[in-house]
């Protein structure tokens, strides 16, 4: 009997992994808004930013950016609860960075969580909207965005503020949620936003709203055909997309 036990889960496993490799073909949801003010939801975004699957995605944005081999000043658009902001200045010592978000609620959050770790003067918050950066024309040597590009409005405008401020030569990367992923990453976001994120996660229907709002490679071509940008690069992992690129000399 238990060999018969055995292979019958064995086939639904089986069953579950190929039918969950399947990637997900559906029409973009655009996300209605980009700002995190409600106190509970940023309170909450804050704690789940500690845990450790964020924190190795942060690593894997770490990685990407060494390539990048990023120098002088670095903006980090969306830095939400300033986790990223503080690694990148941990990791880049050469690095000035500065963490913007266009809830102030967040900039603060960030804020607090930095004060006293000795960064200093290298570290830096400003509240602003993508779309309208609070940054001079060529003034920032690099930018990063990490799970914030599906937020924008107007991602081609966005892009071209990104290349105004941005010093020639310098460079952006960008890391989001590929719509296109395999079902099984929807299937244990879905358990996860159900069983285990608090109730004002759930309210706004994040992790999935985010999912659901961002783009295939198809659209992100698309999006970066329309900008100032000649020289960019997008680079795709299971659920994931990097978008990088160079402001030309």
């Amino acid at each position: 009997m238990w060999v018969w036990i055995i292979s019958g889960l064995a086939v639904v496993i089986l069953a579950v992994l190929v039918i969950g490799s399947i990637r997900v073909n559906t029409v973009r949801i655009a996300s209605p808004d980009e700002a995190i003010e409600d106190i509970e939801v940023a309170r909450d975004y804050d704690k789940i930013s500690r845990w450790p699957q964020f924190g190795l995605l942060r690593k894997l944005v770490i990685n990407e950016l060494r390539r990048c081999h990023p120098q002088g000043t670095l903006v980090d658009i969306g830095c939400g609860p300033g986790y990223l902001e503080a690694d990148i200045l941990k990791a880049f010592p050469q690095l000035s960075v500065t963490g913007m978000d266009i809830a102030g609620e967040m900039v603060q959050k960030a804020a607090d969580n930095l004060s006293g770790l000795g960064f200093g003067s290298r570290a830096g918050f400003r509240q602003g909207d993508i779309h309208e950066l609070p940054f001079e024309n060529g003034s920032v040597d690099c930018i990063v965005s990490t799970l914030s590009l599906h937020h924008w409005s107007e991602p081609a405008k966005a892009m071209g503020e990104i290349h105004r401020v941005l010093k020639p030569g310098g460079g952006f990367l960008l890391f989001d949620l590929r719509r296109d992923s395999p079902r099984l990453f929807y299937w244990v976001m879905r358990f996860a936003q159900t069983f285990i994120l608090s109730a004002a996660i759930r309210r706004i229907d994040e992790p999935t709203r985010s999912a659901l709002a961002s783009y295939t490679s198809v659209e992100l071509e698309q999006v970066l055909s329309g900008t100032p940008f000649t020289e960019w690069s997008i680079k795709q992992g299971i659920f994931w997309s990097f978008v990088s690129g160079v402001k030309n000399l």
